[in-house]
């Protein structure tokens, strides 16, 4: 059916255009600040796969989402490519009219280069690989598996050979950590068509020990680069666009840097996101989601659904990141319950 709703607006005036939608709450890799192997080990009840959407109410529920002027997908997990057939739903959903942009995020492990290729003739535009160290004591150190560095990369190789629009690695930096790492990661992936994106060490989820002591800011990365490599600032590609754009003076390429902590964005946000059991969650940083899997699976029909989205839009507030900023660091009070965990929506 054509829905007849418009395009709306939230509390603070953000338009609803990005859709995250988590396929999946498993992964591969343990790393600490995401899914740490002493709360995600042996044991851990991960969810069901009767619990999970289907393909198909993916597909409804970002059909009803366009209406309302979404046109970019992002696939999250856990770990995306850990979904059986995931390059059926990306065909799916690349499909779907008003749907311009399907990319996915991944630890690319198990990107081979024939899967590589599924997906991009599948219709995924974009590719974003998370690789948060070259050097091979810390990268074990941080991901704490037996998956080789080797493999990660070959990953990215076929990304590459592949043809995607955009290719780019996430390095989330975390003080006394991997921040050494910053400009081997610079030297490798400079005049390679990649672009290198460094993400501030943020508090998602319960259980990663996060400090403001630990965050390597964006200026302190800029500042570090900027000893070998100068950069130059670069105007973003679009209103609200996550990472703050810098180009190498000599043209080698472009890194990104995501600073939520230190100059937190959330004015410009325009994502939801859409955990694998089918809750709405406004936040990353968010305590609850909105439940539209019960609306599905009870047979209401999309304009219902779509009025339940609506709803849930217009009556959004977030501002976790910038009331955490204009308090110093500490988190803000309203976050006092457990926040979703980062693997349950994706990043």
């Amino acid at each position: 059916m054509t829905l007849k709703v418009n395009a709306i607006l939230d509390q603070r005036l953000r338009p609803l255009s990005d859709l995250r939608i988590s396929v999946t709450d498993r992964c591969n890799f343990r790393c600490g600040y995401c899914m740490p192997r002493d709360i995600f080990g042996k044991g851990y009840k991960f969810l069901k796969q009767t619990q999970l959407l289907t393909f198909e109410e993916i597909q409804r529920l970002v059909a009803i989402f366009t209406e309302y002027g979404v046109s970019k997908i992002r696939l999250t997990g856990g770990e995306p490519l850990l979904r059986r057939d995931i390059e059926k739903l990306v065909q799916m959903l690349a499909k779907l009219e008003g749907i311009n942009d399907v990319a996915m995020t991944t630890n690319a492990s198990l990107l081979t280069r024939e899967r590589a290729e599924q997906l991009k003739e599948a219709g995924l535009n974009r590719l974003n690989i998370s690789l948060d160290a070259l050097d091979r004591d810390i990268y074990q150190q941080i991901n704490e598996i037996n998956v080789p560095l080797s493999d990660v990369l070959n990953g990215i190789e076929y990304a590459l050979e592949a043809g995607y629009s955009s290719v780019k690695v996430n390095m989330v930096v975390q003080k006394g950590v991997n921040h050494t790492d910053i400009l081997p990661m610079a030297r490798h992936f400079r005049n390679t068509g990649v672009i290198l994106r460094f993400i501030e060490f943020m508090d998602v989820g319960n259980h990663n020990d996060w400090s403001l002591d630990q965050v390597f800011t964006a200026a302190e990365i800029v500042a570090h680069i900027n000893e070998e490599f100068s950069l130059e600032p670069v105007e973003a590609n679009y209103h609200g666009e996550v990472a703050k754009r810098w180009h190498y003076s000599d043209g080698a390429g472009e890194i990104g840097i995501i600073s939520s902590i230190s100059q937190p964005f959330c004015g410009g946000c325009s994502r939801a996101r859409l955990s694998a059991v089918g809750e709405l969650f406004t936040c990353l940083f968010a305590n609850a989601g909105f439940d539209l899997r019960s609306l599905l699976r009870a047979g209401h029909d999309d304009q219902v659904i779509a009025n339940r989205i609506g709803q849930i839009w217009r009556r959004r507030d977030d501002q976790y990141s910038e009331v955490r900023s204009s308090q110093g660091g500490s988190a803000p009070s309203s976050s006092v319950k457990r926040k979703v965990e980062m693997s349950y929506i994706g990043g």
